[in-house]
């Protein structure tokens, strides 16, 4: 059976073998070269001929820098080629390394010029020294794991405590010195989106001035920005045993609300002689949405007492309370009857209890029109909505049960808080949004909105909070 290679997997693949290999056996060559006129530079030196020690000790030096020029550039493209190598050795000198590199290279003068044995030693012990550290850092990086655990529920602006684990699951080997630390920001990516605009003829005039425009989509490049890494500090792990794992607690305080995502951290280790740092990084995926601030219960308190008696005194029912007392309709049922009000009025009257099982509250968060209210002002009506929705879902400090329900405009009717925190915690300025419609009339009605009262309809529940008030914590009552 005859065998047919592809023409893809052979170009991709052939080529590349040989030059790999003809680059080391030159850089050997080179390498070899640059020795031979050293020790060539050395014996000038010693028999006298100073012309002929300049010439080879030059000549020893540019072999050496042509074959760093042409081989070193090659094989840091073939690292950033690969993913798991450029993971496993992401080096970086430190000032004791660079520090020690230049003592190694007068010593090593030192000794091309006085041909001393002891220094040749000297020299080679220094310089596997430096191969040793490389070595051994990367051996103590080998293998490790890093877990994350970061709460699920997270203000902005609120302390939260997160808490990073190294897992060592080498059976003899332990890690020491370790260091777990977020990668390097990520610079801003340009993508083509897609955006309404619309297509007028003849184009170069006024939109007045021409004579038809239809809809139509702008292609734009735009910087699409990664979203902000959730650790910013550093974590220092000193041992790590074999088959054991070490844990340390961060504190992390987000200023703003949104979207957070860390696609990986890094584990560096500068053991054992703090020459080189050793950096690998290791994939991580955590997401994080963070709510917005809670305001002060100050300023949300503002709003809760008015509507804890809208509870009581709009809403009847069959509850323990009285609500009103009213004259008697023939569907009343004689248990109702106030004989003292009737005595008194001469008429007769019936009472009327609160419903106590029907305390409902529907918080509305009305999104504006861009460029509708300043951006300050935006911000403190969706951390003002935030605040009433966390305190109204705790019982303890509402003092009584409550059904809330969370609206977001008309996308967004739920009675999950967390759901209405994740969807105000990303929300941005709407165009078009519509007056978002109250359909439950006996309910308490808090709405948090940029618009004026002759927008909605006329309720005794409805209560508006305007985004310039939200700063004061002063709250609309007309009715």
């Amino acid at each position: 059976m005859k065998s047919v290679t592809h023409p893809a997997q052979a170009s991709s693949f052939h080529p590349h073998l040989p030059e790999v290999w003809v680059r080391f056996l030159v850089a050997i060559v080179g390498l070899a070269l640059a020795f031979g006129a050293a020790l060539f530079s050395t014996v000038s030196r010693e028999a006298g001929n100073v012309w002929a020690t300049a010439i080879l000790a030059s000549s020893a030096l540019l072999l050496a820098v042509l074959v760093g020029l042409t081989t070193v550039p090659h094989l840091a493209r073939r690292v950033a080629s690969g993913a798991r190598w450029q993971d496993a050795f992401d080096i970086e000198v430190t000032r004791a390394g660079v520090a020690y590199v230049v003592l190694t290279l007068l010593v090593a003068v030192a000794a091309l010029n006085t041909g001393n044995n002891l220094l040749y030693i000297v020299v080679a012990t220094m310089l596997a020294s430096v191969l040793a550290s490389g070595v051994v850092s990367t051996v103590n990086l080998r293998d490790l794991e890093v877990e994350a655990s970061i709460p699920q529920h997270v203000f902005a602006q609120q302390p939260a405590v997160a808490r990073l684990r190294v897992r060592n699951p080498r059976r003899w080997l332990a890690a020491l010195s370790l260091r777990v630390l977020p990668p390097k920001t990520i610079k801003a990516r340009m993508q083509w989106r897609a955006e309404r605009s619309s297509f007028g003829f003849p184009p170069r005039r006024p939109a007045e001035q021409q004579w038809f425009r239809v809809p139509d989509y702008a292609y734009r490049r735009v910087a699409v920005r990664p979203p902000p890494a959730l650790f910013e500090g550093n974590a220092y792990f000193p041992f790590v045993g074999p088959r054991c794992s070490s844990e340390a607690i961060l504190q992390l305080n987000f200023p703003r609300r949104g979207h957070y995502a860390q696609e990986g951290l890094v584990v560096a280790t500068g053991f054992p002689f703090g020459l080189l740092t050793k950096r690998r990084q290791l994939a991580l995926a955590q997401e994080l949405t963070v709510y917005p601030a809670l305001a002060p219960w100050e300023e949300v308190a503002a709003h809760l007492p008015r509507t804890r008696g809208e509870w009581e005194t709009f809403v009847r029912g069959q509850g323990a309370e009285l609500y009103r007392i009213r004259e008697h309709i023939p569907e009343d049922s004689a248990r109702h009857v106030d004989w003292k009000a009737t005595a008194k009025s001469g008429s007769l009257k019936v009472r009327e209890f609160t419903r106590e099982d029907d305390r409902r509250v529907h918080l509305i968060f009305d999104n504006p029109n861009p460029d509708e209210v300043p951006t300050a002002d935006y911000e403190r009506g969706v951390t003002l909505a935030a605040s009433l929705a966390w305190f109204l879902a705790q019982p303890s400090v509402v003092q009584q049960s409550v059904q809330v329900t969370f609206a977001v405009g008309d996308h967004l009717a739920t009675e999950d808080m967390h759901e209405f925190l994740r969807y105000l915690a990303t929300i941005a300025p709407e165009a078009g949004a519509s007056v978002p419609t109250v359909n439950d009339l006996e309910a308490a009605t808090l709405v948090v909105t940029a618009r004026p009262w002759g927008n909605f309809a006329a309720s005794p529940h409805l209560r508006l909070i305007p985004f310039s008030l939200a700063a004061r914590g002063a709250a609309s009552t007309q009715s």
